[in-house]
C-alpha cells in the first residue's frame, strides 16, 4: 500500500469513528423520556413552549431545559415569532429516528407484531 493509499485509509477510518460517536451522541439525546416526546411532538410541526408543555405534560421549566439541549446539539432549530420561540425539527431524518425508535417500542411491549 503506497503512502496516499494509507492516508486515505486512515482518514476514512478516522472519519467513521466520528461517525459513529455523533450518531451515540444523538441516540443518547434521544434516551430520554422528555426530549423524545418533545421530538415527536415537533414532528408534527412547530410549536412553541406552551404548546409542548400542554402537549407532553411536562412542566415549563423542564421543557425549556429539553430544548435547549436539543437545540444546542443541532436537533431543533428555534425562531422568533413576536414575544414567542417557536422550534422545530431540525431535519427529516430526526423525525424518521424518532418515528423507528416508538415502532420498536411498540413491537417491544407486544402492541403490533413483528415484520420482519
Amino acid at each position: 500500500m503506497n503512502m496516499r493509499a494509507a492516508h486515505v485509509d486512515a482518514l476514512a477510518s478516522e472519519q467513521r469513528g466520528e461517525r459513529f460517536e455523533v450518531a451515540a451522541s444523538v441516540l443518547a439525546l434521544l434516551a430520554d423520556r422528555t426530549r423524545l416526546a418533545l421530538l415527536n411532538q415537533l414532528s408534527l410541526g412547530e410549536a412553541d413552549v406552551t404548546t409542548l408543555t400542554e402537549a407532553i405534560g411536562a412542566p415549563r421549566p423542564s421543557v425549556s431545559q429539553h430544548l435547549a439541549k436539543l437545540r444546542l446539539a443541532g436537533l431543533v432549530a428555534s425562531r422568533r415569532d413576536g414575544r414567542h420561540v417557536v422550534y422545530s425539527l431540525h431535519h427529516g431524518h430526526l423525525r424518521r429516528l424518532v418515528e423507528e425508535s416508538l415502532n420498536v417500542a411498540d413491537h417491544q411491549i407486544g402492541a403490533l407484531p413483528p415484520h420482519d
